[in-house]
């Protein structure tokens, strides 16, 4: 009876192990209202860097920034593919004066591309879906999207890419607090064709 008891234990280990992990190093009522989404499903970059690590299989994973972010300042090697949720004008001749940077224009392409990634996986709307920007600003807005067009488990990831700016200090301003490349997890400058995007 003892080893049916021990052995039942280990098996609801494993299963647990299988489960959606659910986020305790995001602290959701802390969140600024720019990094809030619909679904309130977040991730910390180490949440969301196990997730892709134990169930790559079961997990769209998609990094939402700009064709230029991604070849300049790099791109998390597990990403399944680039899908811009916004990019630069062409000619960027227009200046957004609140951000202090050229003007960023929708991708109207976002919805059906992030749809063709789903399908290449064999995964559907109902399955994890994992977004990361920059800072966890335009992922909240793209899994706004995505939960619209019915995408039912989209997570964001709330310190992005970059991470945060230091507020106060020699380095104020740029991007150290937090965030996928400052806690160490693997990315490149190297892009892989197959998973860019080229608009459609």
């Amino acid at each position: 009876m003892r080893h049916f008891a021990i052995a039942a234990l280990l098996a609801l280990g494993s299963v647990s192990l299988s489960l959606p992990a659910v986020s305790q190093g995001v602290d959701a009522s802390a969140l600024p209202d720019y990094k809030r989404s619909r679904l309130q499903l977040y991730l910390t970059p180490q949440e969301a860097y196990e997730i892709v690590t134990k169930e790559p299989a079961r997990t769209l994973f998609l990094d939402v920034r700009t064709r230029a972010e991604a070849m300049y300042v790099g791109m998390p090697t597990p990403a399944d593919a680039l899908v811009p949720y916004v990019e630069h004008q062409e000619m960027m001749t227009d200046w957004d004066e609140r951000r202090h940077m050229y003007q960023l224009e929708p991708n109207s392409d976002f919805i059906q591309e992030a749809e063709i990634r789903l399908k290449e996986k064999k995964l559907t709307r109902a399955d994890r879906t994992i977004l990361i920007c920059r800072s966890g600003d335009r992922s909240a807005r793209a899994a706004d999207l995505l939960a619209n067009a019915g995408f039912t488990r989209v997570y964001s990831i709330t310190e992005g890419f970059e991470g945060d700016s230091a507020k106060d200090g020699p380095k104020a301003g740029q991007r150290i607090v937090n965030g996928w490349k400052n806690a160490g997890l693997p990315w490149t400058y190297k892009l892989v064709k197959a998973k860019m995007y080229f608009p459609r």
